[in-house]
C-alpha cells in the first residue's frame, strides 16, 4: 500500500504554465495528470437541450495547444497521464495503456467516451461514470465547461505511484480536490483568473474535509 502523507503540500500557481514547467528539472514530478484544451472549439458547443453553455472565465484556454507544452510536460514527469492525448498523438509515443472514460450519453451528438495517453506499464483500462450534458439528473453542477469528475481524478490516481502530482491545466481544481482527498501533494496551474479562484475555493473546502482513506478507516 502506498505510504499516506501525514502533511499534504498544495502549492497554486496563476500564470501561464509554459512558464511554471520550463523552471523544473526533469522528472521532477511523480505524475503529470491533466486535461489540456484540444483546439476543437468547445466554447460554441451547445447542450444536448440546445441551450448555449455559459462560461464564467474568457474562452482562451480552448485554443489549439502549443506542442511545446506537452514537451515540457514529458520532460518533467515521471508517470504522464493526458486526457485528449488523441488530439496529441503525434507529439506522443506510441502507448500500451490508454484510458477510456465510458460517459454513458446515450443517444445524442455528444462523445461517448474520453481518451487519455499514458506512459504507463500497464494494459488498457476504462471507467465508467455517466457524464452527459450539464442538466442531467446524475451530474454535478460544473463550474468549468471541461470539468472532469472527481471520481475520475481519484481513479486516475490510484493509477500512479509517488507523492507528488502537478495538473498545469488546473481549470476549477477538480485534480488538486482528488488529490487531498486521497493524500498527495498538489501543484496546480491555471491561466484564467476566474477559474483559479474557483480552483483555489475548491481545494482549501477539501482540506478542510477529512481524508477518504481516514473516513474508512474509522
Amino acid at each position: 500500500e502506498r505510504r499516506r502523507q501525514t502533511k499534504l503540500t498544495v502549492e497554486l500557481h496563476l500564470g501561464d504554465c509554459l512558464e511554471v514547467m520550463r523552471s523544473m528539472p526533469d522528472k521532477s514530478v511523480d505524475a503529470v495528470i491533466t486535461d489540456p484544451p484540444y483546439g476543437i472549439g468547445v466554447t460554441n458547443m451547445r447542450l444536448g437541450n440546445g441551450k448555449q453553455i455559459i462560461y464564467r472565465g474568457s474562452s482562451e484556454w480552448d485554443k489549439p495547444l502549443n506542442p511545446d507544452y506537452i514537451t515540457e510536460i514529458i520532460r518533467i514527469s515521471k508517470q504522464t497521464i493526458i486526457w485528449g492525448g488523441n488530439y496529441f498523438a503525434e507529439y506522443l509515443t506510441n502507448s500500451r495503456c490508454w484510458l477510456v472514460w465510458d460517459k454513458h450519453t446515450g443517444a445524442n451528438s455528444f462523445a461517448d467516451c474520453e481518451l487519455a495517453w499514458t506512459n504507463l506499464n500497464k494494459v488498457v483500462k476504462k471507467f465508467d461514470r455517466s457524464w452527459v450534458g450539464a442538466n442531467a439528473k446524475d451530474t454535478p453542477a460544473r463550474v468549468h465547461p471541461t470539468q472532469k469528475p472527481i471520481e475520475l481524478m481519484r481513479w486516475c490516481i490510484d493509477m500512479v505511484e509517488g507523492d507528488t502530482i502537478l495538473d498545469p491545466f488546473m481549470g476549477s481544481g477538480t485534480t488538486g480536490v482528488a488529490c487531498v482527498q486521497t493524500g498527495r501533494n498538489f501543484i496546480g496551474v491555471e491561466i484564467d483568473p476566474t477559474y483559479y479562484a474557483i480552483a483555489e475555493r475548491r481545494i482549501a473546502e477539501a482540506q478542510m474535509q477529512p481524508r477518504l482513506a481516514d473516513v474508512a478507516a474509522e
